[in-house]
C-alpha cells in the first residue's frame, strides 16, 4: 500500500489558503534583489549607452571638450576615441533594450559588452578620469546584476 505524503490524514493538518501561498512565494532575498537590480541594470545600460554615445559625439565633433592628462602608451587620437564611443554607445543602447525582454542571448551579449566597457573606460582615463572610474564601478554592478538574475525564480 502506497500513501501519498501530501494526502490529508487523521492526525495531519492540510496546508490551505494564505499559508500555502506564502510557502510557494518564498524567495531568497539575494535573488529578489538581483531580479530587481537586473531590471535596473537594463535601464542603467540604456543610460550608459546614451551617455557613451553623447560623449563620443562630443569627442568626435569638438576636440577641445576634453583635456588630456599625462601621456600614456595606449593613447589614441581623441577623434578616434569619439568614434569608438559612438559605435559602442549604439551597441549598448540596442542590448539594453533587448535586455528588458530577459532573453538569455541579451544577457550574454550585455555581460560581454559591459566587460568591454570596463576596458574602454580604463583606456579613457587620461581624458575623463573621474567619469571613467564611476562607469567602471557601475559596470561591475551591472555585470553582477545580470549574472545573478535567475529568470526561473523571479
Amino acid at each position: 500500500m502506497t500513501t501519498d505524503p501530501a494526502a490529508p490524514t487523521a492526525g495531519r493538518a492540510t496546508t490551505t489558503g494564505a499559508h500555502a501561498a506564502a510557502q510557494h512565494d518564498e524567495r531568497p532575498v539575494k535573488q529578489t534583489v538581483a531580479g530587481g537590480t537586473s531590471i535596473a541594470a537594463a535601464a542603467l545600460l540604456l543610460v550608459a549607452g546614451f551617455i557613451t554615445l553623447f560623449q563620443g559625439i562630443s569627442a568626435a565633433a569638438n576636440d577641445d571638450v576634453f583635456v588630456a592628462g599625462p601621456q600614456y602608451v595606449y593613447e589614441l587620437d581623441l577623434t578616434s576615441w569619439g568614434w569608438i564611443h559612438i559605435v559602442f554607445g549604439i551597441l549598448l543602447i540596442l542590448v539594453g533594450l533587448a535586455l528588458f525582454t530577459g532573453a538569455l542571448w541579451a544577457r550574454v551579449v550585455a555581460i560581454g559588452l559591459v566587460a568591454l566597457s570596463i576596458v574602454a573606460n580604463f583606456l579613457w582615463i587620461p581624458w575623463y578620469p573621474l567619469w571613467s572610474i564611476l562607469i567602471i564601478a557601475l559596470d561591475v554592478v551591472i555585470i553582477w546584476a545580470i549574472a545573478t538574475w535567475d529568470t526561473e525564480r523571479v
